[in-house]
């Protein structure tokens, strides 16, 4: 079930079946450089697993990137997050390495725009290590202005922001 389309991508939900692709992606150690470690096949499974629950809860989540093929890219979506205090919805997105630098993550992330306000999101945010030039370009294109620093579980982070 595809949630959005883009010229070259879609999005559909994570399911169980991702789990290798997903394993791959989240336990990539370039993919993952900017988190405090890469995860294990467990720990990508909690995440598809998280995933779902969102969709439940929220209507929202991280979803599955694939190119019109049916190739894997990677996942980008929306999910709650907490800065400082505040609930806030954060676009974001993780790409496959070899599929990085050729906009798949800024043209997945202005889907996901689109879907949130569509949905009476009013507001969306990016958390973004302050060492992950790439990541901010992305944010920067899809619209996404730098708002502030914050302290999430011990680390700095650049909280870019755009009101839809």
């Amino acid at each position: 079930m595809t949630v959005l389309e883009a010229a070259r991508l879609r999005l559909r939900p994570m399911t169980d079946d991702d789990l290798g692709q997903m394993s791959a992606l989240l336990g990539d150690s370039q993919v993952m450089r900017y988190y405090p470690a890469p995860k294990t096949r467990v720990e990508a499974q909690r995440w598809i697993d998280w995933n779902k629950r969102n969709y439940a809860e929220h209507g929202f989540g991280l979803w599955i990137m694939e190119d019109h093929h049916g190739n894997f890219i990677g996942d980008c979506g929306l999910t709650i997050q907490h800065v400082d205090g505040t609930a806030e919805v954060e676009v974001g997105y993780h790409v496959v390495t070899a599929h990085q630098g050729k906009g798949y993550a800024t043209e997945a992330a202005q889907e996901c725009l689109r879907f949130a306000a569509d949905s009476g999101i009013e507001r969306v945010i990016a958390i973004i290590d302050p060492a992950n030039a790439p990541s901010q370009r992305v944010a920067e294109k899809a619209g996404l202005h730098l708002e502030k620093k914050a302290t999430r579980n011990g680390r700095e982070q650049l909280i870019f922001a755009i009101t839809l």
